[in-house]
């Protein structure tokens, strides 16, 4: 039986907030929401929580998120060489990739990058 569920929000941990905030806009689109200490990345309706510089994590994480200890993939809408092209303009190194891998949506054809802190990141296409 599914439950009435959808991932809301998962966190990061980021060094620089000016170096991650740029990062995450430019590369990846995010709206950059402003907290009481801090900022978040919105994506849509799904959101990227962080910690970072002069932020407490909530007592209720056991290990704080570490810099460069997270691997997230978003989903490219179009050609996977579009998302190179777009990597490359943004002057963002590919770690591997092209190549075939498992999503939410089935098989797909991913690139593998990281973010300032080394934490690794992922489009994935299922178009053909």
């Amino acid at each position: 039986m599914a439950l009435p569920i959808k991932l809301d929000h998962c966190v990061i941990h980021v060094s620089e907030w000016e170096r991650s905030n740029e990062f995450y806009a430019r590369v990846l689109g995010a709206e950059l929401v402003k907290r009481e200490v801090g900022w978040a990345y919105r994506f849509g309706d799904v959101q990227l929580n962080l910690h970072g510089p002069g932020l407490k994590p909530a007592e209720v994480a056991r290990l704080p998120v570490q810099p460069g200890n997270s691997d997230l993939c978003f989903e490219w809408n179009g050609p996977i060489a579009d998302a190179v092209a777009h990597l490359g303009e943004c002057k963002v190194k590919i770690e591997r990739g092209p190549m075939q891998r498992f999503g939410a949506k089935g098989h797909g054809t991913s690139v593998y990058f990281r973010d300032p802190d080394g934490s690794l990141l992922e489009f994935i296409t299922y178009q053909k």
